[in-house]
């Protein structure tokens, strides 16, 4: 090649080179001398599109863990054989905190972090798949509250993880849109899966046991999202939640009873189908007014269009437990009725009933007991203090729910 041609040839190149970004690269980690201090290192210097690849074994971790670059990958080579130990962790916080965008967490574990297991704050496509999170000493107060806790996300994806131990949730989903959750283990935590002031949330194919509330979906007050709204759970298994509430006094999940199978407080368009439940002492399916005083104009604290039908109750509602159980079995005896209905409504509304779009509707298989314990009807009406066993009284339906589509599953 002539000099000139070769000359402008390796210009090109040089140029090219400048232009392309970095190859993806894997960053591998083993848990030998000085990982804890590695993989810091490999969290903060990853770059778009790397993967930081975890061999198998344990990391003895004495400080939390954060993420905070777009498209990255931290994987291990299973939830069983990874482990990232936070048992000797210094502070309180988070095992792992992630705060950026189209991050992918897969195949390891996080055991014994002194806060939160794994948590994502204002992420975007954000991935939890096929891992295990768990306090090892079993339930206790002293665990941290929540196991994966998604929060102000969108487009969250929790798959194929296993949750024990959390003092508050195994899998929380708070203040969020888009999301789906599928194929998980929760057990031995508080709650077992709660979604809670998120807007489109499809929660199926989960087993939810021994822990002291199955399924949740929240709204609460005070919170910079409010209005949680079109919410799918069905094809779980909701089965033996009978581990005694161990949250921290004060905590908001204190209230929740053992034996509750599912539970819709104060959430809007929540559709319960197809579920399978059974050995839920307190109660299977609880629909619930916020029950607390509470100073928020945007607040709506009775629960909104929801639709439980289709589902399979096994044995349930023996031993009612806790305020809640009383409250309900004041009322409706024992064994509780597979589905139980507070009654309250807002007041004006109670004299003219509500809109279509905003009653309770129940069409299950014939010989599914219900109560609606007309808990405002006592409060104003006290001479009428009769629980409704009608089933039929909430016949019809709410029009179905479209599937939640993320981008990060292909749009399935």
């Amino acid at each position: 090649m002539r000099p000139v041609l070769l000359r402008i040839a390796q210009a090109i190149a040089v140029c090219v080179a400048l232009l392309m970004p970095a190859l993806a690269a894997d960053i591998a980690l083993d848990p030998g001398e000085n990982a804890s201090e590695r993989l810091i290192e490999a969290l903060i210097l990853a770059e778009p599109g790397d993967s930081v690849v975890l061999a198998a074994g344990r990391y003895d971790l004495t400080d939390g863990l954060s993420l905070d670059v777009d498209d990255v990958t931290v994987r291990g080579a299973g939830s069983n054989r990874t482990i990232l130990s936070f048992k000797h962790q210094k502070g309180s916080g988070e095992g792992l905190l992630v705060t950026s965008d189209r991050v992918v967490l897969e195949d390891f574990a996080v055991e014994d972090s002194k806060g939160d297991g794994i948590k994502s704050k204002g992420s975007d496509q954000i991935t939890f798949r096929n891992l295990r999170v768990e306090w090892t000493n079993g339930p206790d107060e002293k665990n941290g509250a929540y196991g994966v806790y998604p929060v102000s996300s969108k487009n969250v994806l929790i798959e194929g993880v296993t949750v024990r131990g959390a003092s508050d949730a195994g899998i929380y989903v708070g203040q969020s849109q888009d999301i789906v959750v599928r194929n998980n283990r929760a057990e031995h935590n508080v709650a077992g899966i709660e979604i809670e002031n998120s807007y489109r949330a499809d929660v199926y194919k989960n087993v939810a046991t021994h822990n002291t509330g199955g399924i949740l979906i929240f709204d609460l007050p005070n919170l910079p999202q409010q209005g949680g709204r079109d919410i799918r759970v069905f094809d779980n298994d909701v089965i033996d939640n009978d581990t005694p509430n161990f949250a921290p006094e004060g905590n908001i999940v204190a209230i929740v009873p053992k034996g509750m199978g599912i539970m819709v407080m104060a959430n809007r368009n929540v559709h319960v189908f197809g579920n399978r439940l059974s050995g839920n002492g307190t109660s299977h399916v609880l629909i619930a007014a916020y029950p607390n005083e509470y100073e928020d104009d945007s607040y709506m604290f009775v629960p909104r269009g929801v639709f439980v039908h289709d589902n399979e109750y096994g044995e349930g509602g023996n031993a009612p437990d806790g305020e809640v159980g009383k409250t309900i079995t004041d009322v409706s005896g024992v064994p509780v009725p597979d589905i139980v209905w507070d009654g309250v409504t807002r007041i004006p509304e109670y004299f003219t009933w509500v809109a279509k779009e905003d009653r309770l509707y129940v069409d299950e298989p014939e010989g599914t007991s219900f109560v609606n314990l007309k808990m405002i009807s006592q409060l104003l009406l006290p001479w009428s203090t009769s629980p409704d066993r009608d089933i039929d009284n909430h016949s019809g339906s709410l029009p179905e729910l479209d599937p939640v589509r993320l981008p990060q599953d292909g749009g399935a």
